[in-house]
């Protein structure tokens, strides 16, 4: 299968756009995770200092999403795209629940409804990213 590394890029960040406003709006939805992170000021920075540090966070989110786009390209093989990306969005919203948000519960001390939340946010965040990737790179 041939990679198309433009549509790799475009496909990575038109995914990347898409993750960033729906985490805006999730946080919109769901007022109470702003509350939720609140209750945990020794593990979370304060919106100012976060604020510092988001463009590392964005960039870091955005080779992520790369990456995701470089494996829809390997293992697209034609078809459904949005069938794909679905599947694609779904398997990493999984290893997004195991590796990141149950993993941050086991380390961090916060609480399951924190924990909850956050993955509800993260999963759909992944599998909309999954078919924004199988839309542009189809």
């Amino acid at each position: 299968m041939e990679l198309h590394l433009l549509w790799v890029f475009l496909a990575a960040l038109g995914a990347f756009v898409v993750y960033m406003a729906m985490g805006f709006a999730l946080f919109a939805a769901m007022p109470a995770m702003k509350s939720e992170f609140m209750k945990y000021p020794n593990v979370y920075r304060e919106e100012k200092d976060l604020m510092k540090h988001m463009p590392l966070g964005m960039l870091a989110i955005f080779i992520s999403i790369l990456a995701v786009a470089v494996l829809y390209a390997l293992m697209y093989r034609g078809g459904i795209w949005w069938i794909w990306g679905l599947h694609l969005g779904v398997l990493i919203g999984v290893f997004a629940l195991g590796t990141f948000v149950i993993h941050n519960h086991v380390n961090l001390r916060i609480g399951w409804r924190l924990t909850v939340m956050q993955g509800i946010a993260y999963f759909c965040q992944w599998v909309v990213v999954g078919l924004v990737i199988g839309l542009i790179y189809q």
